[in-house]
């Protein structure tokens, strides 16, 4: 069974960092590209960032440069999404998403979710 599960969220106050996971089962991680999605409050989801198979980053949101950052243990069938300097911006419901084409094309897996909140 194809299956992607994040964990690691929580309540962190700002400055403080998170480290999510995300655990891939029933698909071979170290072939396709890992995106990382948020969804704020009211809003549409976005795409955060994205990881390609060869673990290149290419980012989309401006203000999570040098914040943020991903990486993958393909041996472990997870990848990480670290978040340092939080922000009140940054509470949302973060996703991880795998693309077999990579990181310009369709996902192929989602994610459940896990939330985020970041406040004093």
């Amino acid at each position: 069974q194809v299956q992607l599960v994040e964990s690691g969220g929580g309540l962190v106050q700002p400055g403080g960092s998170l480290k999510l996971s995300c655990a891939a089962s029933g698909f071979t991680l170290g072939h396709y590209a890992i995106g990382w999605f948020r969804q704020a409050p009211g809003a549409e989801r976005e795409r955060i960032l994205c990881m390609s198979s060869s673990d290149e980053i290419t980012y989309y949101v401006d203000s999570v440069k040098g914040r943020f950052t991903a990486s993958r243990d393909n041996a472990k069938l997870a990848a990480y999404l670290e978040m340092n300097s939080l922000e009140t911006e940054d509470t949302a419901i973060y996703f991880c998403a795998a693309a077999a084409g990579g990181c310009g094309w369709p996902v192929d897996y989602w994610g459940q979710g896990t939330q985020v909140t970041v406040s004093g």
